[in-house]
């Protein structure tokens, strides 16, 4: 592997840092059990993916694949379709009610030297409140393994005291955590609040102890909301805010304009990071998105774009959803 041309290498591993501790994605609302537990099959039964090719063109740029299913214990044993199937609102209103949900989400991440490996374990469940809202909760145990090759990294100043524990070695560590989540969810819209890494990665903790920074506790608040403008045309509004006392915070939001529930367009902005522009395709059960992503303000020092795919498919679908006037896309 060729040396790392990195414009700040310096300061390498607090980009990795970056890269392991704060997770971006482009099209962050796709995976909302990844981020709060309590929305663990709020959508249903669904496989999804994702691989993101970060500053591409850049050599040993970062690279997450992504994998996650969900299973709505409900509808494993009762129903053969989801809240936007066209069915009646009683049958609706059974589907968002007290529900089981479990959850599996796989992460790769790789950053030149570094390579991190996630086992992501959920449960989410649903009190209905009302016909129309229900109070959702949900816990995660999560495993971190991280692997450092110092003797593969170039540092601009030799015998740099910063990294003298890591480089000309292999690092390598071990976090186990818990996630914790509450969500107050309808039709219309999800607000939910989560804890990440609630023990600091104290619960479970193996290896270097300079990776450990990769495991601070962090404050998650998610939302979401969707309304069909007319009966071909719907818009959908998402947010994401994370909280930790190594990175502090980082705020993103995205809007998608949806046409007849097969087609969406959307735009996006981390603050002082990125602006995103994306696109997908809804047919049935499958789902396609593309996400397109360009550095801003002071994550310009590496000026190349990212490049994100995103994959999903709704299991036991009624078939019924894109002739729905409903709006099905978040």
């Amino acid at each position: 592997m060729k040396r790392l041309i990195l414009v700040v290498c310096s300061v390498f591993v607090f980009l990795q840092a970056h890269a392991q501790g704060r997770k971006q994605l482009a099209n962050f609302s796709h995976y909302k059990q990844f981020f709060n537990p309590s929305l663990t099959g709020y959508e249903g039964s669904v496989l999804k993916s994702l691989y993101r090719n970060q500053w591409t063109g850049f050599e040993d740029a970062p690279k997450t694949i992504l994998a996650s299913a969900e299973l709505d214990m409900a509808m494993l044993s009762q129903k053969k379709g989801r809240y936007f199937s066209g069915r009646s609102r009683r049958e609706a209103v059974s589907d968002q009610s007290a529900k089981h949900a479990l959850g599996l989400t796989l992460l790769h991440d790789q950053f030149g030297p570094a390579k991190e490996m996630q086992v992501n374990l959920s449960y989410g469940a649903a009190i209905r409140l009302s016909e129309d809202f229900s109070l959702r909760w949900g816990t995660a145990l999560t495993y971190t393994a991280q692997h450092l090759d110092g003797n593969s990294l170039t540092l601009d100043q030799e015998n740099d005291p910063r990294f003298s524990k890591i480089i000309g070695q292999e690092n390598r560590s071990g976090r186990g955590d818990i996630n914790l989540g509450l969500s107050l969810t309808s039709a219309r819209f999800y607000l939910g609040y989560a804890l990440q890494n609630v023990t600091d990665g104290k619960l479970l903790s193996t290896g270097s102890d300079y990776l450990s920074d990769f495991s601070r506790r962090k404050h998650v608040a998610s939302a979401g909301y969707r309304m069909g403008v007319t009966d071909d045309i719907g818009f959908t509004v998402n947010g994401l805010y994370q909280y930790d006392q190594e990175f502090k915070s980082t705020v993103e939001g995205q809007v998608k304009a949806v046409y007849n529930n097969l087609f969406w367009v959307s735009g996006g902005y981390r603050n002082d990071l990125a602006y995103t522009l994306g696109a997908g395709l809804h047919l049935d059960q499958l789902s396609v998105g593309y996400s397109y992503e360009t550095p801003t303000q002071s994550a310009k020092a590496i000026d190349k774009a990212t490049n994100e795919l995103t994959l999903s498919y709704s299991l036991f679908n009624s078939g019924k959803q894109q002739h729905s006037k409903q709006l099905t896309v978040w």
